[in-house]
């Protein structure tokens, strides 16, 4: 197979898109950033079944082809999609990743239905005060929850122009299309990723992780100081960081990225 198999399990709020690479390998789901799908994975997930790891990416509800809630999520109830998408896989158990939002997430899975989760990877941890996080809300509220169409299509050169600010130089352009695109075409308002992202108190969640854990993150990264906050609330979790890149690190550096969750999950088989 040179690419995952892609279905449909049912969820909370509908059906849920599923990316797997199948195989017998170490079950690990992957939890895309908002306001992204699954296909935040793509470059990475044969590389991991190489390795032994059987990669299952899930669209967030209202994300790429999953269906979305039908009233404004919070973390909590994106969680949710997880272990129904075991369950729609007959999985009992796996490893989980999440990247943003996706960590968010999937710490919320972790401490929600602890028997599930094997180990857990945060990709870019938020543990924020509640000021902080009222500061982010404010994107959402000034930009992306009032974001419409317009008749002369500027509307997408301003989202264009917003999406690209958070890069760096190495970015490929060809993917900021990929990367424009996605929260327009996805099946619910793109604004609720972010919203629940910043209404979520990631720090108590962390707290509460019993799970063997890995901080991950990358020198780039717009919250490389909540990495390191987070490292220092939990001292006892793995680290590991790779130099540069930003906000689309798993495109910008997919071997250095997929060697450090290789090495993390393979060893907790």
């Amino acid at each position: 197979m040179t690419r995952p198999r892609r279905l449909y399990c049912d969820g909370p709020f509908g059906q849920l898109h599923v990316q797997d690479t199948g195989g017998d390998g170490v079950p690990l789901v992957l939890c895309a950033q908002a306001p992204m799908s699954s296909r935040q994975f793509s470059c990475v997930m044969m590389p991991l079944a190489a390795r032994g790891i059987r990669a299952i990416g899930v669209d967030t509800p209202g994300f790429g082809m999953s269906d979305p809630p039908p009233f404004v999520p919070r973390i909590e109830d994106y969680a949710k999609a997880i272990p129904a998408a075991l369950d729609g896989l007959n999985l009992n158990q796996a490893h989980i990743l999440g990247h943003h939002t996706g960590a968010l997430i999937a710490t919320e899975v972790a401490v929600s239905v602890p028997e599930r989760v094997m180990s857990l990877v945060m990709n870019g941890p938020l543990p924020l005060s509640a000021e902080e996080r009222a500061e982010f809300m404010k994107m959402v509220d000034n930009f992306e929850r009032p974001f419409t169409g317009k008749r002369d299509g500027s509307h997408l050169i301003d989202w264009w122009k917003r999406r690209s600010s958070f890069v760096h130089g190495d970015t490929d352009w060809n993917l900021m299309t990929r990367y424009v695109c996605e929260p327009l075409v996805g099946l619910g308002p793109f604004w609720y990723g972010h919203h629940a992202a910043f209404l979520y108190d990631h720090a108590a969640s962390i707290a509460r992780v019993t799970q063997p854990t890995l901080i991950l993150t990358n020198t780039g990264d717009q919250i490389y100081e909540q990495a390191q906050l987070t490292r220092k609330m939990r001292p006892d979790f793995a680290y590991a960081e790779i130099e540069g890149g930003g906000i689309d690190i798993v495109d910008e550096r997919p071997d250095a990225w997929v060697a450090a969750v290789g090495e993390f999950v393979l060893k907790r088989i």
